[in-house]
């Protein structure tokens, strides 16, 4: 029965609340992503089990609120379309639908005789590194007359302090840029570059803007106060609160408001955007032990915040193009496998990237060196580390099939720091850091120790990087650390000792099966690697080695029964999902039987339950990424099971939180991760089909008038804007 369940929630559903009921496309997650682009811009629709976008407000990833606000006003008559606001004289809107892209977010409301469309942007542009690199997300609003006649509206937005306070008792101040783009700003009095509160950044500046056209008012001020304004007049004051205080001291808000006039068929859209910008972004550890602050890449080709602004407003249009095309790409691509699993990853993108930032150093003179471009990654709301080998190798294969490139960024400052000495230990570091966005190594030693998983993983990205590339420079610049970390393998990986693995949750375990084939695929893949840079011997001799450990490990590791792969060696009463055979695959090694693809693929038919695969039989706990990497090298049957479980796991509307990878496979429910990059994973079957980078598809047609009212949420990305 649940196979039906899961088909029905991926097609088009309606949810139900209690004002009423809209359509989900391609599903209702539990999170809608708003304006998710950095660690530090991550707001989110709490929905749950159907919260409409004006029923809740919007959230950090944490939780944490973000004051985030709308209003429309229809012929003198007052609704609320965002936010959930307290006060006299409006109504709520309607909602009618909402969809979801790789990029984008879509909300319908009905507001008395019109219709209004509200359109989150978040470009995901992997390959395009200055709009990849920017922290802004779009808003845009359109309306529409749904009764032919025309009527008088005006329309308001405001966001809160919290956007810039992660403490709300916090001090705040702000200030709004006038010219041809209005912006507020708003930032922490205080100051502390490098450091985080709750999660969120203690430096830099949240931004607000729109352009300044006929019609525009804006207001800071009391919640209460500048929203009352709009309710009674259609309009703000352009006054500035001057009362600098903590973001909960009578809660400050930053506000605009817009004439949109006599409206009949669809207006353009009203475009905002909003964005954190913070410089220095990162800092980091150089050989030596000097430390170097790190700017975001953006600043080497937009030299101040103005032009940054300006950039990203004047950019709508076309990034709103380019965004399409991404979003249509991996739509084309991710439906070759099943509709539900389009799904799945169009809702990972956003998060997958929105945990990463593009950093560029500074040459002595303070230009910008444009050849040392390094990609950092927040282990978001596990531990908080930063470039965590084993979050990165899950999240691999977006980069594989999006750009590898950016993976060679990922890998260069892991690769820099453990050639620079400064790491005691023989295997690959855990991370570079323990708190983002600080990434200043473990020169101790003590960073947590996951000796095979990291040093496995290392090798075994790198080699899939130079097969993606054709590209040996890294390998060759550190190829002595790759041999320290193969010979480590060699040692270590057919009886691996009591340690971890990347599911450290579970806890440490001796003679870890799983643990066992990464390594030996990381002795494989340092074969190959050698055999690629010209060195025939110890090509041979990593071969020769990881073949041998194959046929010992099948006996060592294979139950008596001979049905199943134990979870530990010698103990048929357990069992675990083996997705790191997926490298196997993905590399195309040929290492590991196909005779054990099949086994643990009829095991796995036996074992798999209503949302999903566990992951071993310590507990019913399951993990998104590596079921999707088990369907990967499944046959189709499985494949489809996994993945209809995923995506009713992922539409249950049990949690309100951001994509949580880590569940329980028996009923559903949310085990603790949200908003992790690991969502990348979920790319894995594209990227194992995948030969090149995708390429763009042409936009749609732009329809007319009468078709807008039937297709509005693309319009409001593709329309021009004002």
């Amino acid at each position: 029965m649940w196979r039906q369940l899961s088909a029905l929630l991926l097609l088009g559903t309606s949810v139900a609340n209690a004002a009423g009921s809209w359509t989900s496309t391609p599903f209702s997650p539990h999170s809608v992503p708003l304006a998710v682009r950095t660690p530090y811009l991550s707001a989110w629709l709490p929905q749950g089990a159907g919260s409409a976008l004006n029923d809740r407000w919007a959230q950090y990833w944490t939780g944490s609120t973000l004051g985030w606000t709308g209003f429309i006003r229809v012929d003198g008559k007052v609704y609320s379309w965002m936010g959930a606001p307290e006060g006299d004289g409006f109504t709520k809107a309607t909602q009618t639908d909402m969809e979801f892209t790789s990029s984008s977010s879509f909300f319908n409301l009905a507001a008395g005789p019109v219709d209004i469309t509200i359109s989150f942007l978040s470009p995901v542009l992997p390959t395009d590194l200055l709009r990849l690199s920017l922290p802004f997300a779009y808003m845009s609003i359109s309306v529409s007359s749904t009764d032919d006649n025309v009527h008088d509206v005006q329309v308001y937005t405001d966001i809160s302090g919290e956007w810039a306070a992660g403490i709300a008792t916090d001090p705040i101040k702000w200030e709004t840029h006038l010219g041809a783009i209005v912006t507020h700003q708003v930032q922490l009095q205080k100051q502390e570059p490098f450091e985080e509160a709750d999660q969120q950044s203690r430096s830099g500046s949240a931004v607000y803007s729109v352009s300044n056209s006929t019609g525009l008012t804006f207001q800071t001020g009391e919640d209460k106060v500048v929203r009352a304004a709009f309710v009674s007049n259609g309009k703000l004051s352009n006054a500035q609160d001057s009362e600098f205080r903590a973001a909960s001291d009578r809660w400050p808000v930053f506000a605009f408001a817009k004439d949109l006039g006599s409206v009949s068929c669809q207006t353009d859209p009203l475009v905002f955007t909003i964005g954190h910008i913070r410089d220095p972004a990162a800092k980091y550890l150089l050989a030596g032990g000097a430390t170097q602050d790190r700017s975001s890449y953006f600043f080497s080709e937009l030299n101040s915040q103005d032009d940054v602004i300006k950039f990203v407003m004047d950019d709508f249009e076309k990034v709103t193009d380019l965004a399409t095309k991404f979003d249509d790409q991996v739509k084309e691509d991710a439906a070759k496998v099943s509709p539900e699993y389009a799904g799945i990853v169009e809702l990972s993108l956003r998060q997958a990237f929105g945990a990463c930032e593009l950093t560029i150093s500074k040459n002595a003179d303070g230009s910008f060196n444009k050849d040392d471009l390094l990609f950092f990654m927040k282990e978001i709301s596990s531990d908080g580390n930063m470039n965590t080998v084993d979050v990165v190798f899950p999240a691999w294969p977006v980069l594989l099939w999006a750009n590898p490139e950016l993976g060679k960024y990922l890998l260069e400052p892991l690769f820099a720091y453990q050639k620079s000495g400064q790491y005691p230990n023989p295997w690959a570091v855990h991370d570079l850091g323990a708190n983002y966005p600080k990434a200043i190594g473990h020169n101790d030693g003590k960073d947590e120790a996951m000796q095979v998983e990291e040093s496995g993983n290392m090798i075994i990205m790198e080699l899939s990087y130079i097969m993606k590339t054709n590209d040996t420079s890294q390998a060759e610049k550190y190829i002595d650390l790759l041999h320290q970390w193969a010979g480590f393998l060699v040692t270590d990986s057919l009886i691996p000792g009591h340690q971890l693995s990347t599911d450290d949750f579970q806890g440490p375990l001796e003679n870890q099966t799983n643990l066992a084939i990464k390594g030996i695929i990381g002795i494989k893949s340092m074969s190959v690697i050698c055999d690629i840079l010209g060195d025939a011997d110890n090509a041979k001799k990593y071969g020769d080695t990881a073949a041998d450990y194959v046929t010992q490990f099948q006996a060592l590791a294979t139950a008596s029964t001979g049905d199943h792969l134990t979870l530990k060696y010698g103990d048929d009463a357990t069992w675990g999902t083996t997705y790191n055979l997926y490298a196997d695959k993905l590399l195309g090694l040929n290492l590991f039987p196909q005779s054990i693809y099949d086994m643990q693929t009829a095991w796995y038919k036996k074992q798999i339950m209503n949302f999903g695969l566990q992951l071993d039989t310590r507990n019913k706990r399951a993990k998104t990424d590596w079921e999707i990497w088990n369907a990967a090298i499944s046959d189709d049957d499985l494949r489809t099971q996994i993945i209809k479980a995923v995506a009713t796991y992922a539409a249950d509307g049990k949690g309100d939180q951001p994509f949580g990878d880590l569940y329980n496979a028996e009923d559903g429910t949310l085990e603790g991760f949200r908003a992790r990059p690991v969502s990348g994973g979920h790319l894995a079957i594209m990227a194992l089909n995948s030969q090149k980078a995708p390429a763009p598809v042409p936009p749609p047609a732009t329809p007319n008038c009468t078709a807008q009212k039937k297709h509005k949420k693309r319009i409001v990305q593709g329309a021009r804007k004002h």
